[in-house]
């Protein structure tokens, strides 16, 4: 009987190492397939790489529920100048071989001729927005009480300076999600139609926002804005037909205003009876402060508005999208016009 209890014991305990071995190697086998899955799953997503935020912004919009088949990249999320940045070397690993690159185009961006030269990848599309965008492009302007530029930054002798900041127009917008939304047609064929319909979808938000702008504008007691700061805004305020004063051109380096650029500023607030100086977002507002001081009232007050060159990856995890920030901005306008 004690014999036949050891043999028993023995075969069953010989039993369930037979079963957990059995599921251990299950285990392990659904582990090496899952991640082998993910691994090709990563290995097959298209690669998009944006400098700026707001073409970045498009192209989520435009892929919508395909989104997940792509690995996109916001090379500008630290919240750096756009114009003072240089990509570093994990940024031109992330360029060489993606599918998809998106810039602006603009002086800002004079080191992307070298880092596609050097691209791993040679079938990549590449696309220039201020090339999409065609005869809607302007030339950056210097108009009266500008500060003007230090002779290290004249750039008379090297031709026309395009400005750069063409989101900052809804109407530029719709012209620069279309061709967005045909690069990724050309890229994805059997997914076309989706992204013709998410690009038709997000075409009327910008339309519909673009009509609330010309609704505050039209109903605004005044139709001019000041800036004690850099300008961008210059295709929002052509679109909507606003005259504008500020201290320097939109991708000037400089940061100190002359006494002149101040005394004329202050001028026209009083002339105009303005009741605001805007400024750029994260920006010293010591121009306007001074803008403001130098007038006999003292009492206007300093608005922040969002050029959307500086978003952060904290940005997009709350929430911030393109339609966001320029609802807000325009919510701002509303109070300098009125």
């Amino acid at each position: 009987m004690v014999i036949f209890m050891k043999k028993w014991i023995v075969k069953r305990t010989c039993f369930v190492l037979f079963f957990l071995t059995v599921l251990l190697c299950g285990i392990l086998s659904g582990c090496r397939k899952n991640g082998t899955h993910q691994e090709e799953m990563v290995h097959s997503q298209k690669k998009i790489v944006s400098t700026v935020f707001p073409p970045y912004e498009w192209v989520r919009e435009i892929t919508g529920n395909k989104a997940e088949e792509y690995d996109m990249t916001l090379l500008l999320d630290s919240g750096v100048d756009f114009h003072s940045y240089q990509p570093t070397t994990e940024d031109i690993a992330k360029i060489s071989v993606c599918d998809l690159f998106i810039y602006v185009g603009g002086e800002s961006d004079e080191w992307v001729e070298e880092v596609l030269k050097g691209a791993k990848n040679k079938d990549m599309h590449v696309l220039n927005l201020l090339d999409a965008l065609g005869g809607q492009a302007k030339e950056e302007e210097v108009i009266e009480g500008m500060e003007e530029e230090s002779k290290e930054h004249d750039h008379e002798e090297e031709g026309p300076r395009m400005d750069e900041h063409i989101w900052l127009s809804l109407k530029n917008a719709q012209t620069l999600t279309r061709a967005i939304k045909q690069e990724l047609q050309n890229m994805d064929s059997e997914n076309a139609q989706v992204y013709e319909e998410n690009y038709q979808n997000y075409e009327r938000k910008l339309q519909e926002l673009d009509e609330k702008y010309k609704e505050v504008v039209n109903s605004g007691k005044r139709r001019v804005v000041l800036f004690g700061d850099r300008f961008p805004f210059r295709y929002l305020v052509d679109d909507y037909e606003l005259d504008y004063y500020a201290a320097f051109p939109g991708c000037s380096a400089e940061t100190e205003a002359s006494f002149e650029t101040i005394a004329f500023l202050s001028g026209k607030l009083e002339e105009l009876e303005l009741p605001s100086v805007f400024v750029i977002e994260r920006w010293d507002t010591k121009v306007a402060q001074t803008v403001i001081d130098n007038t006999r009232s003292k009492d206007q007050k300093i608005l922040y508005i969002d050029s959307l060159q500086s978003v952060t990856s904290k940005d997009l995890e709350e929430g911030y999208t393109y339609l966001s920030a320029m609802e807000k901005n325009l919510e701002v306008l509303k109070q300098a016009l009125n």
